[in-house]
């Protein structure tokens, strides 16, 4: 599913322009980014939760050339669905 397509499945369920769930889709996720800034934990019932977590500096190998390099820590966003989703993932089939 696409962004338009989000968009448009939101709007007309919520009986709402696609230019206002257009709107509200943005800040949404605006809010999802600053929260995940500032190393903050999203958790939304039914859906799951996002966080943020810290890799730690490890060795890895370039598979063109075969050497060693060191990759630095880091920090990703980490995704852990919720039961609900897991659950209409798996009626999905």
């Amino acid at each position: 599913m696409t962004k338009a397509e989000l968009v448009s499945q939101v709007a007309t369920r919520s009986n709402l322009t696609k230019k206002t769930t257009d709107a509200v889709l943005k800040s949404f996720i605006e809010a999802i980014h600053d929260s995940l800034k500032s190393d903050g934990e999203i958790r939304i019932d039914g859906l799951g939760t996002l966080k943020v977590t810290e890799r730690k500096a490890r060795t890895g190998v370039n598979p063109q050339t075969k050497q060693k390099i060191q990759i630095p820590a880091t920090k990703a966003p980490t995704f852990r669905a919720a039961k609900a989703l897991k659950e209409a993932a798996k009626q999905g089939k």
